[in-house]
């Protein structure tokens, strides 16, 4: 019954919030459109060029990238993901004993065999080493 009654209670501590929220998406957008309506309108050719970090671009901007890209991205998401998973483990190693070194061994042994897959496959050479295809 207490939990009925510590409701209205429960949603009077999150109304802060909700303001904060409601504050920023007003000013964010209060801020869109004022200033869409007072800035200049000036459409020139150079304002309608794309821009790329201050570089002028050349050539067309959907070239396909070279797959070693997303590979390098990919496994550095992937490797740097599962170290998270060690702050945990070393945060409560004591408490748990023999037991959790055991599994966080059994799970580095598994990242270290994952990482010595990717290198032996090549994924993370950058060049390709012309001496090795002789």
């Amino acid at each position: 019954m207490d939990s009925a009654a510590a409701s209205p209670d429960l949603l009077l501590e999150y109304l802060p919030v909700l303001l904060m929220f409601a504050l920023a998406v007003l000013f964010v957008g209060g801020t869109m459109i004022i200033t869409h309506r007072l800035g200049p309108l000036r459409k020139t050719k150079v304002k309608l060029e794309s821009f790329e970090c201050g570089i002028e671009s050349k050539g067309n901007a959907r070239l396909p990238l070279h797959i070693r890209y997303f590979l390098v991205a990919i496994l550095f998401v992937l490797f740097d993901v599962e170290v998270i998973f060690m702050y945990p483990w070393a945060v409560n190693f004591r408490d748990m004993g023999i037991q959790g070194f055991v599994e966080m061994m059994v799970f580095v042994a598994f990242l270290l065999i994952g990482f010595l897959y990717a290198v032996r496959k090549g994924s993370l050479r950058w060049h390709h080493d012309r001496s090795s295809d002789d």
